[in-house]
């Protein structure tokens, strides 16, 4: 990957004004004149994460940008709980991409990013050429899984944890200060320090746990899907079971592919090569069939 890049793949940071906020975002190829990619992180991240997967996705002509998204910003982090629903979430996307110029976009997300991704094209299909979802299965699908599934149901045991108020926050602090780069085992060194240094600050960490508080049990309508989607799963993680990947193939009724890896939770960091041609794929497939 290094050879493909050049002057063009270098990463940025900027900061964006998006619904009266401040958002944090790397920007990557913003001076090429191929189509627009927005890459959202997940838990327990930010948008240091992607920075591979920018570079590779710059060098191959894209424009992308990816945010440190609410709680995780600083300019961003609003104290009720109700601001950090996935819908709220999902319209700061839409504002940054008005921000930048994105008319429409591809959109790749990981855990909560996939969870906002999976929002937005349910309700802003418009504005989405294709989505990459990774480790996170379409949230209706998800929803049911959590509810019916004894697995998922073992596997989501750290929803309810995060719903008590403050422990999760202090639990999480403990954390960082003894172990945080056995917390973040598949991370470099570089994404390790940016995470200490968002997770140590107390509003921080208490907006990124909000996520949790404000969507848990994902009660928004989520129905069928026309955008073309890849669903990209490790069959070792921890967190997401096989069920509700299963059940994501009811939803989709445009072009979709479903991609199980031999890895966890964390793809990006565990299988970088088979990620990013996957996601690659996925734009590719779809302009070389359309005139967008």
């Amino acid at each position: 990957m290094d050879s493909q890049i050049n002057q063009e793949s270098q990463i940025e940071i900027r900061e964006l004004t998006a619904n009266g906020m401040s958002f944090r975002c790397r920007v990557c190829g913003m001076n090429n004149t191929g189509e627009a990619v927005i890459l959202l992180h997940g838990f327990p991240e930010t948008s240091h994460m992607w920075e591979g997967v920018l570079q590779f996705l710059a060098s191959q002509g894209y424009r992308c940008l990816a945010p440190d998204q609410r709680g995780y910003s600083p300019g961003s982090r609003p104290q009720d709980v109700n601001s950090y629903r996935i819908d709220e979430i999902a319209s700061d996307i839409v504002a940054l991409a008005d921000a930048v110029g994105f008319q429409k976009f591809h959109l790749v997300g990981h855990d909560w990013g996939a969870g906002c991704g999976w929002t937005l094209i349910q309700f802003y299909s418009d504005r989405v050429h294709t989505f990459s979802a990774l480790s996170i299965p379409h949230l209706a699908a998800f929803r049911t899984a959590k509810n019916t599934d004894s697995e998922q149901k073992k596997r989501s045991w750290y929803i309810d944890f995060f719903q008590l108020p403050l422990i999760p926050e202090i639990i999480f602090t403990m954390i960082i200060a003894i172990a945080p780069s056995g917390f973040w085992s598949h991370s470099t060194k570089a994404e390790v320090a940016e995470y200490v240094s968002v997770f140590r600050r107390f509003d921080a960490l208490q907006g990124i746990i909000n996520w949790y508080r404000a969507n848990q049990n994902f009660d928004l309508e989520y129905g069928e899907v026309f955008v073309p989607t890849t669903m990209i799963w490790g069959n070792k993680d921890i967190a997401i079971a096989r069920a509700g990947m299963e059940m994501t193939k009811q939803y989709m009724k445009g072009d979709y592919k479903f991609i199980e890896l031999d890895a966890g939770h964390n793809l990006v960091q565990e299988q970088f090569e088979p990620v990013t041609q996957a996601i690659l794929e996925r734009l590719q497939r779809v302009s070389n069939t359309n005139t967008i």
